[in-house]
């Protein structure tokens, strides 16, 4: 009941803030960029750590740039004069830090603000208001159906180790299902987007690589948590873990869709 409850508490504050966009799904997305990036930061046992800071420092800089596209050319320059702070940090405080702490702090900047910023770049994007959704039926959309398929049909494991409860069925139906809503969203939404490309191809070739991805994100996600034997990323959602544990496919799913509308329209 607990995870029910809070997983209807989640989708409705995504769907608001979503649908709201503007500085509203901006700072929520930096806060929930910060939170995941913390909750990572502290799977590789660095997160109070002064070189962890510079990731967070970071990450805060990288949203500044991104607001409104104003300063987009500049990303990558942050990326590399983050990379070059750290590993000054790295030297004049050596032997403090491991080398593999550097690589964590660069690896945890990219996977989670970076990626998950898509989120706000899709919606900010020519037709984002609706395409944006798209992110969530391809993340949170096949979760669900690929829950319900494996329950109804799963026999054959997917990946036992990594996550011996989700099967090849349920994998299938949840790329099915993902499909469908983008089909069926499409219809809804068809004439609000101007695309050279059939909106309702556009959604379902979408929505079939996003589904596979969003698994991959899935599935990323819990070798970490393998790897560094935790069970959880955090217990912020109650009945859910952490914000990496909730948003682990859509930090995937994000980008990808960002890259397969631009190249589509």
């Amino acid at each position: 009941m607990v995870r029910l409850f809070s997983g209807i508490i989640l989708v409705l504050i995504a769907i608001l803030t979503v649908h709201l966009g503007g500085d509203v799904l901006y700072v929520t997305t930096l806060c929930v960029s910060l939170v995941g990036l913390f909750e990572l930061y502290r799977a590789f046992s660095i997160e109070k750590k002064k070189i962890a800071f510079a990731g967070y420092a970071a990450a805060i800089m990288y949203y500044f740039l991104i607001r409104d596209n104003a300063y987009n050319e500049y990303t990558m320059i942050l990326m590399v004069l983050s990379l070059m702070f750290v590993c000054v940090l790295y030297v004049l405080t050596y032997p403090e830090f491991k080398p593999a702490e550097i690589a964590f702090v660069m690896f945890g900047l990219l996977y989670v603000p970076v990626m998950l910023s898509y989120v706000y770049k899709v919606r900010i994007a020519n037709g984002g208001r609706y395409i944006v959704w798209l992110i969530y039926l391809c993340s949170w959309g096949c979760d669900t159906f690929a829950y319900i398929f494996g329950v109804m049909f799963g026999k054959h494991k997917m990946a036992p180790v990594l996550s011996p409860k989700k099967t090849v069925e349920g994998a299938i139906g949840g790329v099915f299902g993902s499909c469908l809503c983008g089909f069926l969203y499409a219809l809804y939404v068809g004439d609000k987007i101007n695309s050279t490309v059939d909106i309702r191809i556009m959604f379902v070739v979408v929505c079939f690589f996003g589904s596979f991805i969003s698994m991959v994100g899935d599935l990323a996600a819990s070798a970490i948590k393998r790897h560094m034997q935790i069970k959880d990323y955090g217990t912020l959602i109650p009945g859910h873990g952490g914000i990496m544990d909730r948003f682990d496919s859509v930090i995937f799913t994000a980008p990808l869709i960002w890259i397969l509308v631009e190249f589509m329209k």
